[in-house]
């Protein structure tokens, strides 16, 4: 019994993730999950909601672990998972260290902004992203303030404790949607690829996968798409310094534009990078917000090099790019995002119209990566009203557009 409230509330608090997951649309239950979530946030003993804070590290982010499978180190999968599930489970421990709910629920509104690591897939207030309410910080903040208000008001036996129920309902809309879904003028065909985690960075398997990706070009173009968008490094390689797959799909940028994901080097240095070709010519966007632990370790020099010798055979970190990239097609603007930055507030500043973001999602599955990442975007999409085309490989392909008034 001592486990039943803290599993009930990880319960509550994750749903909206599994729902998604198995396609289960409903607005009703979303919204008393999410409810109920917070009721329980704000009144269960410390203890409790540190044991629910654990579950809720596990049901989120079980998955972070997955990748090590990869680098040869499967067996400290279960220790990277009961990091992460002690980490949330300090967290909630502080928020349960006060027993005031006013102050709890600060708390809990300023975990949107813990980010450890620079880890940035924790944002409470998408519990609501498939419910009646928005999930703006305000928001959020004000559902909170509701459910902390009939809390007191029913402590103190005040007649009217109920409402607080309709001054939520009316926040429901505080956010502002945009007013209709601009689509773009090109004609985009957003490509899922299959290829195993295992087996994509194998050099003997580097020119059937280059075909692969030619191949879903070359449909494209007979399919009368404008612009064909494959996903994050779906060309296995340094594509810059292959001359020869460089000239073909140049060559092919005279029929369609060409957006895909290689890796980059210049100057002694790596980029996970886009690569836009178009009429002949080609750009390319370096990734700015890297995968801390994947792309570079956020740790002082001397202790990141010793953790890239011991777990990826001494490769060097990737360099970020200073800023995001925008290219310019036509009349329209398309703003780059490389998988994580997809997820990251940063990229949707100044709120562009179209987004293209490649991913790949092979390192995680089987898993509610792909999942919870949708819904991230998703989060972001609302908020700031962009249009995103998703290409990832494995899982999660597709088009993302904001919530509209009509």
């Amino acid at each position: 019994m001592y486990l039943l409230k803290p599993i009930l509330t990880a319960t509550l608090f994750s749903l909206f993730i599994y729902m998604e997951e198995f396609n289960i649309s409903s607005e009703i239950i979303d919204t008393v999950a999410g409810l109920g979530a917070i009721y329980l946030i704000l009144t269960l003993p410390k203890r409790e909601l540190a044991i629910a804070g654990f579950f809720i590290g596990l049901f989120w982010f079980f998955w972070v672990g997955f990748s090590m499978r990869y680098y040869g180190f499967p067996y400290l999968i279960p220790l990277v998972i009961l990091i992460f599930s002690l980490f949330y489970a300090f967290l909630f421990y502080i928020i349960g260290f006060w027993k005031n709910i006013w102050i709890r629920g600060i708390l809990l509104i300023s975990a949107n902004f813990i980010e450890p690591f620079n880890f940035n897939w924790f944002k409470p207030q998408i519990i609501f992203i498939n419910s009646h309410f928005e999930t703006s910080i305000i928001s959020f903040g004000l559902i909170v303030f509701g459910v902390a208000l009939t809390i007191f008001m029913v402590k103190k036996k005040r007649r009217f404790f109920l409402f607080p129920i309709p001054f939520l309902l009316f926040f429901s809309s505080l956010a502002e949607p945009v007013d209709e879904v601009v689509n773009p003028k090109l004609k985009i065909k957003v490509v899922e690829t299959n290829i195993l985690q295992e087996e994509k960075w194998k050099i003997e398997n580097q020119n059937q996968i280059v075909q692969l990706n030619i191949n879903e070009i070359e449909k494209a173009i007979q399919d009368n798409y404008d612009m064909v968008v494959i996903p994050e490094s779906t060309f296995p390689l340094f594509l810059n310094k292959r001359e020869d797959i460089l000239s073909q799909l140049l060559q092919l940028s005279n029929k369609i534009i060409i957006w895909t994901g290689g890796l980059f080097s210049e100057n002694g240095q790596y980029y996970n990078s886009t690569y836009l070709f178009r009429n002949g010519k080609f750009e390319v966007a370096k990734k700015v917000i890297l995968v801390p632990f994947g792309e570079y370790i956020p740790l002082p020099k001397f202790i990141s090099h010793w953790i890239n010798k011991i777990f990826f055979d001494g490769v060097q970190d990737f360099t970020p790019a200073s800023q995001p990239t925008d290219f310019t097609i036509g009349e329209e603007v398309y703003r780059n995002a490389i998988c994580y930055e997809a997820t990251s507030q940063q990229m949707y500043q100044n709120s562009p119209k179209f987004m293209v973001a490649i991913s790949n999602n092979g390192w995680f599955l089987p898993s509610i990566e792909p999942t919870l990442q949708k819904l991230l975007i998703q989060h972001y999409s609302n908020i700031y009203g962009v249009t995103v085309f998703h290409s990832a490989n494995r899982k999660g392909s597709g088009v993302i557009y904001p919530k509209c008034k009509n």
